[in-house]
């Protein structure tokens, strides 16, 4: 295989984890199969003694899926990862391998509604006790600290209000008390992001986010180091089952050699419609990472490149008029998903945060009012006008 770790990030996105058959196909093998054949029962039992490399069953392991693990891994600059069937399998793996009965676990509070799930319904389930703070106060997180802390988790940007958490602060204390740092990038994307970079042990994708960036498949990605995949990560996949399917990895892999390329026009647009909202009349509040608006626009350029694609603001009035806003768009269409090529709305406090209390919510400070756009990569101009019409009907 060809040594690529000296190249460009975009020239790994073309050609890191390529593993061709005999045939020397260009585009990388697609390999839709569930078990795999021996040369002897003597290999048989070295491959499930893990005395010889080489596959077993798709559930452990699949060649396909394993190109997709080794160009996440050149683009996160991780040792290992591990990929799984849906966003939130990785998130939900990630933090019960490592958890067990009597342990803690610190999260910020603003989190993706099933991430929330995990954190504050699931695991307590099974006697880990959970404290959510506000992730923007470090204060906050050491406070909540205990002896019985083995993990902080957070997302940053947040979703859907888009706040920034000092990850290096968090990472600090999180070596102090000998605990990991879990990290969900999904909203910056590795091309924006790289929380290894500033300290995080592990990092959970959702690929169906931006790493598909089309809105065709389900899947997900943890990655760290080779002694927590391997030691931890993998028995737990291997036994539970959350397998990424073959083709989805295959999906994504193609995927990944453009992903620099939708990120920036994302971002391009992103810039474009948040300046446009920041100067509407019945826009009464933008939150664009981004945008010198943002009230850790200073801290967001620390750690991110550019603000991304994910847009949150407020129209002035409440649900009625962000209903009106949304259901007047023509170009942008009413969804939940994020990061597709298509520019996307939701309203965040009857979809994604439906699930929390009216209190949970307005901790978040997500009123009814509030929207989140995932921009496209339709041209910015006529996204500007899409905007321009639907605000004039409120």
């Amino acid at each position: 295989m060809t040594d690529t770790k000296n190249w460009a990030l975009q020239s790994q996105l073309v050609h890191e984890g390529q593993l061709r058959s005999p045939h020397g196909e260009t585009a990388e093998a697609l390999y839709l199969t569930s078990g795999y054949v021996y040369d002897s029962a003597e290999q048989a039992a070295a491959r499930f003694a893990e005395e010889e490399e080489g596959y077993i069953y798709s559930r452990f392991g699949n060649p396909t899926v394993r190109i997709f693990e080794t160009r996440m891994m050149a683009l996160e600059g991780a040792e290992d990862a591990r990929a799984t069937a849906t966003g939130m399998a990785a998130v939900t793996a990630a933090l019960m391998c490592q958890l067990q009965a009597g342990d803690h676990i610190v999260a910020a509070r603003a989190l993706f509604g099933s991430c929330r799930y995990v954190v504050e319904t699931l695991l307590p389930r099974f006697g880990v006790a959970c404290t959510l703070v506000d992730g923007r106060d470090i204060a906050a997180w050491a406070a909540a600290i205990t002896p019985q802390t083995k993990v902080l988790f957070l997302e940053t940007p947040s979703n859907p209000l888009l706040e920034i958490v000092d990850m290096a602060a968090v990472s600090a204390l999180a070596k102090q008390a000998g605990a990991r740092l879990v990290v969900d990038n999904v909203f910056a994307t590795p091309v924006l992001q790289r929380p290894g970079d500033f300290g995080a042990d592990i990092i959970v994708y959702s690929a169906t986010k931006h790493i598909d960036g089309q809105g065709r498949c389900l899947g997900g990605i943890v990655l760290g180091s080779a002694d927590f995949v391997q030691n931890e990560l993998a028995g737990f996949l291997r036994q539970t089952g959350p397998a990424l399917s073959p083709f989805n990895a295959w999906v994504m892999v193609k995927a990944l050699e453009t992903l620099t390329l939708r990120v920036d026009r994302h971002c391009d647009n992103a810039e474009k419609l948040a300046a446009f909202l920041a100067s509407h009349d019945k826009v009464s509040r933008l939150i664009y990472p981004g945008h010198e608006s943002h009230p850790q626009y200073e801290l967001a350029k620390s750690q991110m490149t550019r603000g991304g694609n994910l847009v949150a603001f407020d129209v002035t009035g409440g649900q009625a008029e962000a209903f009106s806003l949304a259901n007047a768009l023509q170009m942008t269409k009413i969804s939940n998903n994020l990061g597709d090529a298509k520019t996307l709305i939701t309203h965040p406090a009857t979809t994604t945060h439906a699930k929390l209390t009216a209190a949970a919510q307005a901790e978040l400070g997500l009123t009814p009012a509030s929207l989140r756009i995932s921009i496209g990569l339709e041209d910015a101009d006529d996204l500007i006008s899409d905007f321009q019409q639907a605000l004039a009907q409120i």
